[in-house]
């Protein structure tokens, strides 16, 4: 039989069957695979060709010829647009079914597992309206008007936004407005192909509990005239606003923050209560953008973990201490490794500031600090960024031997890819696989994974068994 040869703009009919992990629609048509953008399963559609490759393609949706029950109306006008948000066409139920089958594909196909134990995903309290921090690139319109907002999908076009429907809605009002104040203040607005001009972006970031927000503005430079100023406006038009700040990032980079921030007017942090403690966040602290999902999925943990009191624990990678301290409370002794520095200053404000004094702090990075430690803890938390543990970080683990560890992971193939490792010859086994919704509307989702010490593996390790 001959292959049909597919060329680049060519329409095909293709029928969604699933969604992969980057949120595009998977079809298949003449014994190769094509990947969709806006597409849900059950679709029929009739979709142009714009990458071809030899067993796949990458296409676009030119018409929809049968929509999938699952199919819903976007909440935001620019949802089509906009590369903020890859799902907001799809029924938030079948949201959390097709993250569960990411999570199960990403352990059967990387790790190797065979039926691994998946619940079903932590829902999110609200679908809408949860991000406490977002963080827009500025512009400048075809008449000179600047503008906020996120990229459109493929392209580096920005999407001008006045409101959005996944942040926090009290947000919203500084969306709209600051860049108003911007535009009169005269302000340029950065030019990354010419590295000229002064801000970047615009950060925002509010307390979902306590409501205090902060303002951010990314810099080229320090020298923004004015802005004490207009700082201090701030300040009295926002009475939840508590700090301005600015973030040089002089840098030619794709990354956001750079690495000094000042405080202009107010104070250079929020306060939240997260699971019952009070923390500081500043403009730049990794702290998860949805705090209900994360206290549930740390109930979770919680419950599974059934902490009696004598143990010994361990949080690698531990940032500002939001695992940490709560688990303290609950064990004899914590101790935090994270190897950036001003994440752990902050770790250590947190915990005299909650009065937990069973907790220490350590600066370096994990594996080495897991090496020097002395002792077995019983119970060791991994939450490594998206990349994952280094496999010094795996292999050290496998020495050490904790009873149990919980892997608490925001990309689910270097999740799969650290258990196939910490399973090996059947060392540890995983007892359970809590998926959780930390960003509705989006293919993005966390899991905690517990796996426990196998039998055969518990009469040794190579480390000496000592108090601390």
């Amino acid at each position: 039989m001959t292959k049909i040869i597919w060329q680049q703009g060519e329409l095909i009919e293709v029928t969604i069957a699933n969604l992969s992990d980057t949120g595009d629609g998977v079809g298949r048509a003449n014994e190769r695979v094509v990947f969709v953008p806006d597409t849900v399963p059950g679709d029929r559609a009739i979709v142009r060709l714009v990458h071809v490759k030899p067993k796949y393609a990458h296409g676009k949706l030119q018409e929809l010829l049968e929509p999938s029950p699952h199919r819903i109306r976007p909440s935001c006008i620019v949802a089509d647009k906009c590369g903020g948000c890859q799902w907001q066409h799809i029924n938030y139920n079948y949201q959390l079914v097709a993250k569960q089958n990411q999570v199960i594909q990403a352990l059967e196909r990387i790790g190797s597992f065979v039926q691994p134990p998946v619940d079903p995903v932590l829902a999110a309290a609200s679908a809408l309206g949860y991000r406490n921090k977002s963080t827009y690139p500025l512009g400048i319109s075809a008449t000179g008007q600047v503008q906020a907002g996120y990229y459109q999908k493929g392209s580096h076009q920005l999407i001008n936004l006045n409101q959005c429907p996944v942040q926090d809605s009290r947000l919203n009002p500084l969306l709209a407005e600051v860049k108003q104040d911007i535009q009169q203040q005269g302000w340029r607005i950065y030019d990354e192909q010419r590295h000229l001009g002064q801000i970047r972006h615009l950060g925002l970031r509010i307390g979902r509990h306590t409501g205090e927000m902060l303002l951010t503005l990314v810099v080229k430079d320090w020298n923004l005239s004015g802005i004490e100023t207009q700082a201090q406006e701030w300040l009295k038009r926002y009475p939840q606003l508590v700090g301005v700040s600015l973030n040089r990032n002089s840098d030619r980079t794709n990354a956001i923050f750079g690495s000094e921030t000042r405080c202009i007017a107010g104070v250079l942090h929020l306060r939240e209560n997260f699971a019952g403690l009070e923390f500081q966040v500043r403009p730049d602290t990794f702290f998860q953008v949805y705090t209900e999902t994360a206290e549930a999925l740390l109930q979770v943990i919680q419950s599974e973990l059934n902490l009696q009191g004598h143990e010994l624990l361990v949080d690698a990678y531990c940032g500002i201490g939001t695992l940490t301290l709560p688990l303290a409370k609950k064990v004899r002794i914590a101790t935090g490794l994270e190897v950036q520095p001003a994440a752990v200053e902050q770790a250590i404000l947190n915990a005299h500031r909650n009065g937990i004094d069973n907790v220490t702090f350590q600066v370096g990075a994990v594996e080495k600090l897991l090496t020097k430690m002395g002792t077995t803890p019983e119970v060791v938390i991994l939450d490594p960024p998206r990349k994952g543990c280094d496999r010094a970080v795996i292999d050290t683990l496998r020495q050490l031997k904790p009873s149990r560890i919980v892997y608490v992971s925001c990309k689910v193939a270097t999740l799969a890819r650290d258990l196939k490792l910490l399973c090996q010859d059947g060392q540890y086994t995983i007892t359970r696989v809590q998926p959780a919704d930390f960003f509705p509307q989006t293919a993005h989702v966390e899991a905690a994974a517990f796996l426990v010490l196998s039998d055969l593996h518990k009469d040794s390790n190579s480390f000496t068994k000592t108090e601390i």
